[in-house]
């Protein structure tokens, strides 16, 4: 007959480890979670009935595929972030027209690009705009300060 010890939960756990912040729940499972779970299955199984080789592999493979997901998601957030700070730095020197939280639209230069917890923000007249909320985009001459534009030289030649 198997014992089972006793087990403290919740702030009895705490005080008991004395380590508040690592008793919290983890919204995802890692691979040091899978591998515990596997261990106790393995320790768990009936000897005359072991887990046969097809549902471990099956349960490897899962796993992976899991793993996998969730670092293609994350890579794909990273891709997303970048794509939107080349969005927002094209605008740089443009004429935009952008939607305001009223309904009204307002257009100015884009005169800065900050980045914001949400993500790239326009400055436009002094105010921080989403790329959200870009109705419109007129192209503009876009030149350092106190540096004149290139005029193409003349063929005298011909």
């Amino acid at each position: 007959m198997a014992t089972i010890s006793a087990i403290s939960t919740g702030a009895n756990a705490a005080a008991a480890t004395g380590d508040t912040a690592s008793r919290l729940p983890q919204k995802t499972l890692g691979q040091n979670d899978f591998m515990k779970l596997l261990a106790v299955q393995f320790q768990m199984q009936d000897p005359m009935k072991p887990m046969e080789d097809t549902a471990f592999i099956a349960q490897t493979a899962q796993f992976t595929a899991l793993e996998n997901s969730a670092a293609m998601t994350s890579e794909l957030t990273r891709l997303r972030e970048d794509q939107q700070r080349v969005v927002a730095n094209s605008y740089l020197g443009h004429s935009v027209t952008v939607e305001l939280a009223d309904g009204t639209s307002a257009t100015g230069n884009v005169a800065a690009v900050v980045k914001d917890d949400s993500g790239p923000k326009l400055i436009i007249n002094g105010e921080k705009h989403d790329l959200s909320a870009v109705l419109r985009v007129e192209s503009g001459l876009v030149s350092a300060p106190g540096i004149a534009p290139a005029i193409p030289p003349v063929n005298a030649g011909a």
